[in-house]
């Protein structure tokens, strides 16, 4: 018998210190956070949403929707989202099945590492 391996599908998470500076700098610290707030609650149900359309097999609209994500993610700061969204536009515009469902369980694990650390993160260092 072969050696079975664990892979560790951690995701490292990269948020745009800069952009988050300014963006407390422009609103103040309520006015960041709450805009961080509404992008974390409307990302997470968008995640949930490709989820659903991809059991369904609606390709259209998942696309749409991982579309929909990427200015979202950009706006607070998520940049690793915002790229694993395109990959995933890119890969349903392709009607790439089997790159699909990796980028899409990718996307997955990136999104949450991103919600998580964006919901952790206080009022960035000026």
């Amino acid at each position: 018998m072969g050696a079975v391996f664990s892979l560790n599908r951690a995701e490292q998470v990269q948020l745009d210190r800069s952009l988050l500076r300014m963006l407390y700098q422009m609103l103040g610290i309520e006015g960041a956070e709450t805009v961080i707030e509404r992008a974390s609650h409307e990302l997470s149900l968008r995640l949930n949403r490709c989820e659903d359309l991809w059991q369904r097999g609606d390709m259209c609209d998942l696309r749409k929707c991982a579309r929909s994500m990427i200015a979202i993610a950009e706006q607070a700061g998520m940049t690793k989202f915002a790229s694993v969204a395109h990959d995933v536009t890119a890969a349903a515009d392709q009607r790439d099945l089997v790159a699909l469902s990796a980028t899409l369980s990718r996307l997955h694990r990136v999104g949450e590492s991103s919600l998580r650390a964006a919901g952790q993160m206080r009022r960035p260092m000026a």
